[in-house]
């Protein structure tokens, strides 16, 4: 996975917080590899807040140093992406927009903006505050991505990916599939409390991941605003690879037998390994969001 090292990078469409401990919220979060349906479930269950890694509220006091280095002082220049992981987030995050406001140009629509929000350990946002624990998320009511680079490490380490550039790209790439999702209407339709392997909740993050293959297809053909140019450059089988086995990874049958030891597709919400994988390469080898009708 390689940039294109001369483009220059947009961090305006990435916010920076992770000095700062934001005051909290009241709502519920959307998306997400992990917590998309966190509080659906919390209130079907019986599960509180605080045990989804969500707050019911209550404000933190917001910080007064820095010791992160923020990414518009840093994240200048495709080479950076090439080099610093968040810097490559921030290229992903243009990349991923530069193809959906072309797509959405090219169908005679307007592509809405989405920035993503870069955080540590605890953030306030439209549909409440969370917590690290949550994993990256799309709250469709502030249309903005969260993500604590942390979880690139778990994906790794606690849900056994096999890691890589593109697993990251994959995960940022899933969640802005859940904003053209919002964009088109079809977002809410996870929101019915139901579960399970043919759930409403697990047709949306399918097709996330066949949003986020659509993507992928066209990562390396799609023109960067400014220069005109593939802001990302090259793209390989081993990278292709990689976004699988994270796609793998964050299957619901590997994660229920990984952390409860048993496989229960009756409280499943965002669908099987093999499914996950299926439906971005569905979405990766057409290269057309039409193909990515996961509720027939």
């Amino acid at each position: 996975m390689q940039f294109d090292d001369d483009a220059d990078l947009d961090t305006s469409e990435v916010k920076d917080v992770r000095s700062s401990r934001i005051p909290g919220g009241r709502a519920t979060v959307g998306g997400g590899i992990i917590g998309f349906i966190a509080l659906i479930l919390g209130v079907i269950f019986g599960v509180g807040p605080e045990q989804l890694g969500l707050s019911d509220g209550g404000d933190e006091p917001v910080a007064t140093s820095s010791s992160a280095t923020q990414v518009n002082q840093t994240c200048k220049k495709g080479s950076d992406a090439n080099t610093r992981e968040d810097c490559r987030i921030v290229a992903v995050v243009n990349s991923v927009q530069d193809f959906w406001r072309s797509e959405y140009a090219r169908r005679g629509g307007a592509y809405g903006n989405a920035p993503t929000v870069m955080f540590s350990q605890r953030v306030a946002t439209a549909c409440g505050s969370a917590t690290s624990a949550v994993g990256p998320f799309y709250c469709p009511g502030d249309h903005q991505v969260y993500l604590d680079l942390g979880f690139f490490d778990e994906l790794r380490t606690k849900f056994g990916s096999s890691g890589g550039p593109f697993a990251q790209a994959y995960v940022v790439a899933h969640e802005y599939g859940h904003h053209i999702q919002n964009l088109m209407g079809t977002l809410g339709r996870a929101q019915d409390g139901r579960t399970g392997a043919n759930s409403n909740a697990v047709r949306v993050e399918l097709q996330a991941d066949c949003y986020a293959g659509v993507w992928a297809r066209h990562a390396t053909t799609a023109p960067d605003e400014k220069t005109g140019r593939p802001l990302l450059t090259r793209l390989t089988d081993e990278d292709i690879r990689d976004g699988l086995d994270a796609a793998a990874a964050v299957g619901d049958d590997r994660i229920q037998e990984r952390f409860q030891g048993r496989v229960t597709p009756e409280s499943w919400t965002h669908g099987s390994a093999a499914q996950r994988q299926q439906w971005f390469y569905q979405g990766y080898k057409t290269g057309d969001m039409a193909q990515c009708n996961t509720f027939r």
